[in-house]
Order: structure tokens, then sequence, then C-alpha cells
């Protein structure tokens, strides 16, 4: 059994990654609103909802512009997911070694785990890719109200909103070191763990109850997918406030008007203080309507086997 999970690993790889760049490349419009909305304050406001924000999009940066920071999660979204749902198979085989059938604390802390590994990848692809997402809020938010946004600070210099993600990426490694690309590591592994701890038993239930009997415990695909977007969904929306949490510590570019926060604690009470309690579930809807079909596709790639049939056709080739 061991040997077979070490087969079929390099396969899983490939099917996590695949997966991964095709649900970003479906949702990535709704994530950068996602994000636009999470990080304007009250008083700012530029967008009203996920649509006021895409259409406003569109209209002072193009059609391209709701891809803005797409590049760095298409580069990174492969190990990402890659790494997620592996991860979660291998501590699942792990935990079951005994012959027994896992329970749900045991199917907790393999998602739990899984959770922990993938925050290598994800951190800083999170924090490139809301450079690039919020910079287009900033700049609108110049044009609309020069009188609140007079100045941008990153790291406490000025910033320029053209930025490419490899400028950023040397700009922190040479001001801050490999750490700065780590910043937020906190509040990630405070959003990514219980997300994996909801997400990954919940979908392993939801999936068992497709199967077409006992003796036949297939799933059709398209169960795979109800599957991965109800419980991406419910996941989603049950660690939103930490999503919130997130980007403002890893947005490095700020209104003049737009406070800093020093650490998760202060960012928490910061926003408690200044905004209330709503303001924890700014772009929760978003969040699951990226996150739903996200996995969604992802199981239903994950579980079709396009890792397998390619590296089934390059051993027959070889």
């Amino acid at each position: 059994m061991a040997q077979q999970q070490q087969i079929s690993l390099p396969a899983k790889l490939i099917n996590g990654g695949i997966a991964g760049m095709v649900g970003v490349t479906c949702v990535f419009p709704i994530d950068l609103a996602k994000t636009r909305l999470q990080n304007q304050r009250s008083g700012q406001q530029l967008y009203k909802n996920m649509m006021d924000c895409l259409i406003k999009t569109v209209k002072s940066e193009g059609y391209f512009g709701m891809y803005r920071g797409a590049a760095v999660n298409l580069t990174l979204v492969t190990p990402e997911k890659a790494i997620k749902l592996a991860a979660n198979d291998f501590f699942r085989h792990q935990l079951s070694k005994d012959g027994g059938k896992l329970t749900v604390l045991k199917e907790m802390l393999a998602g739990c785990c899984a959770g922990m590994c993938q925050v290598t990848v994800t951190t800083p692809m999170e924090m490139l890719k809301i450079q690039m997402q919020d910079a287009g809020r900033l700049a609108a938010q110049q044009r609309v109200m020069p009188s609140v946004v007079t100045a941008l600070k990153m790291g406490g210099t000025s910033a320029v909103l053209s930025l490419s993600a490899t400028q950023i990426t040397r700009e922190l490694l040479r001001t801050k070191g490999v750490t700065g690309l780590y910043r937020g590591l906190g509040a990630t592994l405070m959003r990514d763990i219980p997300f994996s701890v909801v997400y990954f038993p919940l979908f392993a239930h939801l999936h068992q109850l497709g199967q077409h009997s006992r003796e036949d415990p297939s799933v059709p695909f398209y169960w795979s997918f109800l599957s991965g977007c109800g419980a991406g969904c419910i996941a989603a929306v049950a660690v939103s406030p930490c999503d919130v949490v997130k980007t403002r510590l890893q947005s490095l570019k700020k209104g003049a008007n737009e406070e800093t926060y020093n650490g998760v604690v202060d960012c928490i009470r910061k926003i408690l203080t200044k905004e209330g309690p709503g303001a924890f579930l700014k772009g929760a809807s978003c969040r699951a309507l990226v996150i739903a079909p996200l996995f969604g596709i992802a199981q239903v790639m994950y579980f079709v086997g396009v890792g397998e049939f390619l590296k089934r056709n390059h051993t027959t080739d070889t």
C-alpha cells in the first residue's frame, strides 16, 4: 500500500496543479473584487458590491484589469493546490494505516496538516497577488478622492502602482529578505488550517453520499463537483473573518488615511473599533463564489484522474 501511495503521488501532484490552474482562470475576477472590497475602509468606499467593483474595474482598467495579478496565481497555484490535495491524501493514508475507518477527528487532523503544508507556497503567492489586485483600487481612490489619498506607502517608501510582481519580489527581498514574502504568515495559518479542517472531512462525507452502492463505490463526476462546491462554500464563509485580517496585513500599499497594523491582534482590534464586526464579513459572498467552483473544479480534475492518464501514457511511450 505504501508503494502504491508513492507511485500515485506524482499523478496527484499533476491533478492538483491542473485543477488549480483551471479553477483560478475561471474565478479570478471575483477574487480580485473580493480583495478590493475587503481593503476599502468605511467612508472611503469606491465599490458598493461585487458587480459594481467589476464594472468599474473594466471601465477604468479594461477587461484585463480584472486579471491583474493572475500571472502570479497561475504560476504558484500549481504547487499550492498540488501540495494541499496531495498532502491531505498522504496524511489520510498515514492515519488509516491500521486498517480502521478514518474517524472525523483523524480527517480533521489530516486537513490540519495539509493546511500547514500549503502555506509555504500560499503566503508569498497571496502576498504578491494582493499587491497587484489592490493597485487599481488605490489608483481609483486617488482619482475620485484626491483629498483623502495624498500619498502611497510601501514599507515606509513611495510605491509605484505599476510595479510588476517580479519588481515587488525584488524590492521585498532587498529590503526585508525572505521574511518579507512571508508577511502575514500567522494570519494565513489562521485562515488555511481551519479551512482545511472544515473542508476535507466535509467533502469526504458529502462525496461518500454519491456512491452508487457499497459494492460499487464509484461517484459520478458531477457529484464530485457539487461536493467540492458545497464543502468549499461552507468552509470559505466560516473562515472569512480570518481572510479579511490576512488581506489587510499583507497589503503593503495604503492610502495616507488608511491605518497600518502591527500583527493579527492589533488588526482585529482596529477593525472592530473603527469599522465594527460587520467589516470581518467584507467580501464573504465573493470568497464563497470563488472557493466553491474552484474546489468543485479541483475535485473533478482530481477524481477524473488526468495525472494518472498522463502518467500511464508516458509509461506506455517509454
